[in-house]
């Protein structure tokens, strides 16, 4: 009951409601937050700090950054959800919240296109700074192998490299990216391989311009740390992948590496296994095997899960 009343108590409160919305949306800062709020950042921080004491948010660090959460589990989690679903959708405060994280978010978009514009034609080199590329490439394939897989989504396909390796393998290949000047680079890549049967197209991960169970394989390769809301992507190439379908998340995992922020607009810096995890579990999917793939200051991370076949439903009134 305790746990219970420290939630009601921390949700109980005009500006920490609109900050529980917020962070049903996405994992934000309190600088992001503050901006949307427009209140001071002490004031902000204090009731963050309250709201997790009740275990409506979950608070992490990254480096210099912290980000919250709304929680996913618990007494707290479960509140928070029933909390929002008592708010109309159409509360004029909301809507004004939602238009300002609207904007920083588009804001952050831009600014990741032009970085992904400015480095398009070196992408691959820039990857090959901190990884050893070959090492990642070969550990997918032997992912792969044995395996039959007729059609296989990469999911931020930048210059189609993927594409490029694992096409001749499969029967059809999509690559999805939200990049203009990325698409034109893998296209003509794909071209000069002769690769007709692998196509790339303009898409958001978030909402993947193909039906449920249309692939056997989907790969994301050095996405996700880009990512607002790295667990809706996750939970959406789930949605795609056949029963049974391998899943292949390729990240680094957790370091300190500030710069990567400041000079190659990362958003995360890195993964650990359980986070990683607990999107494959909501999204339906197992971890079957993680790979370490050590290379200069960074590791790389090789999850691999597999997608639960649905459950069956027995007609108590039919069965034997």
């Amino acid at each position: 009951m305790e746990h219970v009343l420290a939630a009601l108590r921390a949700a109980a409160e005009p500006t920490r409601l609109r900050l529980l919305s917020l962070c049903a949306q996405g994992e934000l800062t309190v600088s992001e937050l503050v901006s949307v709020l427009g209140q001071s950042q002490p004031r902000v921080s204090r009731h963050l700090k309250l709201m997790c004491e009740g275990g409506l948010l979950e608070r992490f660090r990254e480096g210099s950054w912290v980000f919250y959460r709304m929680s996913r589990s618990g007494a707290g989690g479960e509140l928070a959800r029933r909390t929002l679903a008592l708010i109309p959708e159409g509360d004029a405060q909301l809507v004004r919240d939602n238009a300002r994280l609207g904007a920083i978010k588009q804001a952050r978009a831009e600014a990741a296109a032009s970085y992904f514009g400015d480095n398009a034609g070196r992408w691959a080199e820039l990857r090959s700074l901190h990884i050893d590329e070959a090492e990642v490439e070969a550990a997918l394939r032997g992912a792969l192998a044995g395996r039959t897989v007729t059609d296989l989504l990469d999911v931020g396909t930048g210059t189609g490299r993927l594409l490029e390796l694992l096409g001749p393998d499969v029967a059809r290949a999509e690559g999805i990216d939200a990049s203009r000047e990325m698409l034109a680079v893998a296209r003509a890549k794909l071209e000069a391989a002769g690769l007709r049967h692998c196509g790339v197209r303009q898409g958001d991960m978030y909402d993947l311009p193909f039906e449920a169970a249309a692939f056997d394989a989907v790969v994301i390769h050095q996405v996700l740390h880009f990512a607002d809301n790295p667990a809706l992507a996750v939970a959406e190439a789930g949605r795609v992948l056949r029963a049974g379908g391998l899943m292949a998340l390729v990240d680094f995992a957790p370091h300190e590496l500030e710069s990567l922020r400041t000079e190659h607009n990362h958003r995360r810096l890195g993964f650990s296994d359980a986070e990683v995890a607990g999107w494959c579990e909501s999204a339906g999917l197992d971890i079957t095997n993680i790979l370490r793939l050590p290379g200069g200051p960074l590791t790389v991370t090789l999850w691999l899960a597999e997608r639960r076949p649905p459950k069956i439903q027995i007609n108590p009134e039919i069965a034997p």
